[in-house]
């Protein structure tokens, strides 16, 4: 079926049935949390599901609430799954792409705000404080290609050249297919990003092939095909022809939505990074800095 969306798990509802020799799934349920894990281990799978090969892990929430104490278990659960897609030592570099500017594309950016770089905290200053078991973690949010004349994927392959992270997380905002899954669903990968891709304007790729590193994809979905979103309505096939000029829609009240999902990656990725403090804790930090 012709259907944008940037979530494997959509695309693989959508593809023709394929074996385990090309594509793999399993599901399990964390502290409410549902988590699809999905393997796409052949070029068969890859070209039916329109993703590259790799592991995709898609994390299912009830409605974001300001319950902290739920938001901090929904953290925690995505964190695991984290930890597992990370090589377990070395600097980690976190990107937040997006346009401040546009708010359902503020994810990555307000997301990265609240993730404690700790790079530069070392020697004798990180001993005497006893802050000497932090992760190395370095945070960057390189803007868009409109603001800065420069492809994030080149501002991101210079700062790698000079961090020499062992890996990078790449926070962006997503498209789904289904406006149930619009601010609560996590998905990670990972094959990197590809920025744009979801809404139609692709850009070069952040992935191992373009940063000679491990890369892991870290996205909420906020925006959704108009069209796909009509025909679903209408129970049209969408395998027509598609003459209607591009459009996505987004829900009225994205703000809150940005705000709690940026919330939501952040602490999962300080919980990922930093597992001997408390997220909550490190988002106040990074944000007093």
């Amino acid at each position: 079926m012709n259907c944008r969306t940037d979530l494997a798990i959509e695309a693989a509802a959508q593809a023709e049935k394929l074996g385990e020799k090309d594509v793999r799934q399993a599901t399990s349920t964390v502290d409410g949390v549902h988590v699809s894990r999905l393997q796409i281990l052949s070029p068969q799978g890859a070209a039916a599901l329109g993703k590259p090969i790799g592991q995709y892990v898609t994390a299912q929430l009830p409605p974001l609430s300001d319950d902290e104490k739920r938001l901090t278990a929904y953290a925690a659960a995505i964190a695991q799954e984290l930890s597992a897609l990370l090589p377990p030592h070395g600097t980690v570099l976190v990107v937040g792409l997006g346009n401040r500017s546009v708010t359902p594309d503020t994810l990555g950016p307000a997301a990265a705000d609240m993730v404690l770089a700790t790079r530069h905290i070392r020697g004798e200053f990180a001993r005497a404080a006893g802050l000497d078991d932090l992760r190395p973690t370095a945070v960057l949010s390189p803007g868009v290609l409109g603001q800065t004349g420069t492809e994030s994927s080149e501002i991101v392959r210079g700062v790698c050249r000079e961090v020499d992270p062992c890996a990078v997380v790449v926070i962006d905002a997503l498209a789904a297919r289904s406006v149930e899954r619009l601010g609560c669903t996590v998905q990670l990968c990972d094959t990197g990003i590809a920025p744009g891709s979801g809404v139609g304007n692709d850009r070069k790729p952040l992935n191992r092939e373009v940063l000679g590193v491990p890369v892991i994809g870290m996205g909420v979905p906020t925006v959704v095909d108009a069209v796909t979103l009509v025909r679903a309505y209408l129970h049209e096939d969408t395998d027509a022809p598609r003459e209607e000029p591009p459009m996505m829609v987004t829900p009225r009240e994205i703000d809150l939505v940005i705000s709690r999902a940026a919330r939501l990656v952040a602490m999962a990725i300080n919980g990922a990074l930093q597992p001997a403090y408390s997220p909550l804790e490190l988002i106040s930090v990074a944000r007093g800095m």
